[in-house]
C-alpha cells in the first residue's frame, strides 16, 4: 500500500469530494484526518474508514478561524502521527448576484476557501518540509479559470486565489521536497453543489454541453487527487489539473 505509514490531513472530508478524497487516501493505507465543520460529517467518514480496517479521527473545525485549524493540526499529531499529506478541499458554494452580494458573503467565500487553504498550509507545510517529502492538494474550480458565470464573482474569486497561493507555495517549499499542485474541477455532483441554487435548468445545460455527456462525480477528482499525492509526482508540482469532462 503506497501510502503505509502516511498521515493525511483532508478538509472537507465530511461530505462530496473530501469524502471521497478521505476514502481513496485511506484505501492506499494512510490514516487520515477527516476535517470538518460538522462533525457529525466527519465521523461517519472516519468510521466508514475504520470499518475497512484503517485508522481514521473525525475532527470538527472552521478551517476559516486559525486556533481551530491549529487545534485540529494538533489533535491528528497526538492521535495518528505528523501529517504529510494535506488536502484543502472546504469549501462552500452559493449564487450571489453582484447587485445584491452582501460584504459578508464575500467576507466568507474569500474565508473558507482562500483562508483556509493558507491556514492549514501555514500550519502543516512547515513539518513537511523539515522531512523533506510532503504532498499539498488545493481544491480549487473551473470557475477560477473561466469566471464560472453569473452570481458567482465571490467564488471565481475565492478559487482563483487558491490557485495563486498554490503556485507561490510550490515555488516556496520545492526545494525542500514538498510539492503542491491545484485540482479545478469542473462540474462536480455533491451535495454541496445541488444545495448552491443555481438557476432552473444550468446543471443540465452543462453536461449537454459536455463532450462525455455526463457530470462528474467526486471519484473522477479523487482520482486525480490520488496521481498528485503519490511518489510517481514528485515532478509535478505548482500545476492545475481540471477533471472537467472536457469543458472548453
Amino acid at each position: 500500500m503506497e501510502h503505509a505509514g502516511r498521515i493525511a490531513f483532508v478538509t472537507g472530508g465530511g461530505s462530496g469530494i473530501g469524502r471521497a478524497i478521505a476514502l481513496r487516501l485511506a484505501s492506499a493505507g494512510a490514516a487520515v484526518a477527516v476535517v470538518d465543520l460538522h462533525a457529525g460529517a466527519a465521523e461517519a467518514v472516519a468510521a466508514e474508514i475504520r470499518a475497512g480496517g484503517g485508522r481514521a479521527i473525525a475532527v470538527a473545525a472552521d478551517v476559516s478561524a486559525a486556533r481551530a485549524v491549529a487545534d485540529a493540526a494538533a489533535r491528528a499529531r497526538a492521535e495518528l502521527g505528523t501529517p504529510s499529506i494535506l488536502v484543502n478541499s472546504a469549501g462552500i458554494a452559493a449564487f450571489d448576484p453582484i447587485a445584491t452580494l452582501a460584504e459578508e458573503t464575500f467576507d466568507r467565500m474569500i474565508a473558507v476557501h482562500l483562508k483556509g487553504t493558507f491556514l492549514a498550509c501555514r500550519e502543516l507545510a512547515p513539518a513537511m518540509a523539515e522531512a523533506g517529502w510532503g504532498r499539498i492538494v488545493n481544491v480549487s474550480s473551473t470557475a477560477a479559470l473561466n469566471g464560472g458565470g453569473p452570481g458567482l464573482s465571490h467564488y471565481a474569486a475565492a478559487k482563483a486565489g487558491v490557485i495563486g497561493l498554490t503556485k507561490s507555495l510550490a515555488q516556496e517549499l520545492g526545494p525542500r521536497g514538498v510539492t503542491v499542485n491545484a485540482i479545478a474541477p469542473g462540474l462536480i455532483d455533491t451535495p454541496l453543489i445541488r444545495g448552491a441554487g443555481a438557476p432552473e435548468g444550468l446543471y443540465d445545460e452543462v453536461v449537454r454541453r459536455l463532450p462525455v455527456r455526463r457530470i462528474g462525480q467526486p471519484d473522477d477528482v479523487a482520482a486525480a487527487c490520488a496521481y498528485l499525492v503519490s511518489d510517481e509526482a514528485g515532478f509535478c508540482t505548482g500545476q492545475v489539473i481540471s477533471p472537467n469532462g472536457g469543458a472548453a
